[in-house]
Formats: C-alpha cells, sequence, structure tokens
C-alpha cells in the first residue's frame, strides 16, 4: 500500500486494521491454517466479523495481508553500509524473525496448509520470493563490488544462507541466535576482503 494511500485512511480504521493482522497471526500460529477461522480472529482482536468480512474476503486473504504487512513493517534497514554489512543485517534479522516473533509460529502453519491446499502453497511461494529478492540483490552487488567471491551465485547463495536459519527454526531445538549471523555470512563466503586503505 502506498504512503498516499496510507495517508487517506481513516486512522481509526488503521489501527483496527493493525489489531485484526496480528490478532490473524496470533491465531494462525496458534491453532494452524486448518483450524484458523475468521470468527476466532474477531473473537482475539475485538473486531466484528461483518468488519473483518468487509475488508477481507477469506482466511487466505487475510492472512496474505498480514504476511505482506508484517513483513514490510519489520524489514531491516538496508539503505547504508557495504553490501557485506547489510548482508549481515539481513541474516541478523531474519534470524531474529525466525527465532522469536508472532512470525516465527506462522511458520510451520503456514507450511502445513501449503502441503494440502494449492492456494496457501501458491500464497507462500509467493510470499518467499518476493522477501527474499532483497537478500539475492545484495549478495549480487557484494560479488560486484568485490567484498564476495566472484563464484557465488547470489539465488543459490541466498537460499544457502535463509536454509541454515530455517533448519534451525524448524528441525532442531535450538533456532539459530542472531548473533550468529556475521558468522554464518562468513562461513559461507570466507572473511571480509580488506579495504584498499588497509
Amino acid at each position: 500500500m502506498s504512503d498516499a494511500h496510507r495517508s487517506a485512511i481513516d486512522p481509526r480504521i488503521e489501527r483496527s486494521r493493525q489489531v485484526v493482522l496480528k490478532a490473524a497471526l496470533e491465531e494462525l500460529g496458534a491453532v494452524g491454517y486448518g483450524a484458523f477461522r475468521i470468527e476466532s480472529v474477531a473473537a482475539r482482536s475485538g473486531v466484528a466479523k461483518s468488519t473483518i468480512y468487509r475488508h477481507w474476503k477469506d482466511k487466505l486473504a487475510l492472512i496474505g495481508d498480514a504476511f505482506e504487512t508484517f513483513h514490510e513493517q519489520q524489514a531491516p534497514d538496508i539503505t547504508s553500509g557495504t553490501p557485506r554489512e547489510r548482508l549481515e543485517r539481513v541474516v541478523r534479522h531474519v534470524a531474529e524473525v525466525a527465532g522469536a516473533s508472532v512470525f516465527s509460529a506462522c511458520i510451520p502453519a503456514l507450511i502445513e496448509g501449503a502441503e494440502r491446499d494449492a492456494r496457501v502453497r501458491r500464497l507462500h511461494h509467493q510470499f518467499q520470493i518476493e522477501a527474499r529478492r532483497p537478500l539475492v540483490a545484495l549478495i549480487a552487488e557484494g560479488v560486484a563490488a568485490g567484498e564476495l567471491p566472484a563464484y557465488v551465485d547470489p539465488e543459490i547463495a541466498a537460499s544457502a544462507l535463509l536454509g541454515v536459519v530455517f533448519y534451525r527454526r524448524l528441525m532442531s531445538s535450538e533456532p539459530l541466535d542472531p548473533e550468529q549471523a556475521d558468522d554464518l555470512v562468513g562461513d559461507l563466503f570466507g572473511p571480509t576482503p580488506p579495504s584498499s586503505t588497509d
């Protein structure tokens, strides 16, 4: 949603929207996709079911909007720093989100839903493509700048970085510590090359 569009929305409506989206993520994480109901989101948020349906046609539209909004609001600032510094910042942020956030509890629910429903699968895959895009671009920028090895394939490298974070979240009892983000980048790409001024 554009800034101009947001500014035209009644603040009370936007506050209610945020409450509903947060409740939707909490509900998804608590009960999973199959048991997710708009009625339960209404009860959790305190917003009337009729109001929710006025803005979202079904539960998939609500979940999709919640994921997109959460991603936009929580994305780290990558407007400053070297490509490698920004890359480490993104990996640290992903580890924080995957380890302890309202979104973290939704990850298994969305994967489970994607296995059973083609519409959820399309939503899940499209969301992941869009969410991964800045990371791929940062890796490509780092390669072009000589901060990352020339042989690195940005798409594969992005999948490798995210794979570690989500493997630790989903397949082990210890999510990746965000403080290990720099070590993970170093393990995959090698040490930071010395600057030309060193």
